[in-house]
């Protein structure tokens, strides 16, 4: 796969950066040696081999749902950086 000028710029507006000329040439390196280095994985013959689920050969447990100390109103309330007489005031994110 060839790194061309106008990939590079797509890249640069997805990401909102700038790149000057020598900086935009490191860039376009940097990226072909990882387009290279890539390809050179797809070489590898992968036929037999199973693929990967979990990270080690233990098997997977989840802990048991137990109930624990709850918080009152007043206590989940007491560190709230901005309340009302119940609840919590949060900035409005929503336009009706």
């Amino acid at each position: 796969m060839e790194i061309t000028d106008k990939m590079i710029e797509k890249l640069t507006d997805l990401s909102r950066l700038n790149f000057d000329g020598d900086q935009r040439d490191k860039i376009k390196g940097d990226l072909e040696k990882m387009i290279a280095f890539v390809d050179t994985l797809n070489t590898i013959n992968t036929d037999g081999v199973e693929p990967l689920i979990y990270m080690t050969k233990e098997p997977l447990e989840l802990r048991k749902d137990t109930i624990g100390t709850e918080l009152s109103q007043a206590e989940a309330l007491s560190n709230a950086t901005s309340k009302d007489s119940d609840y919590f005031k949060v900035p409005k994110v929503l336009d009706k």
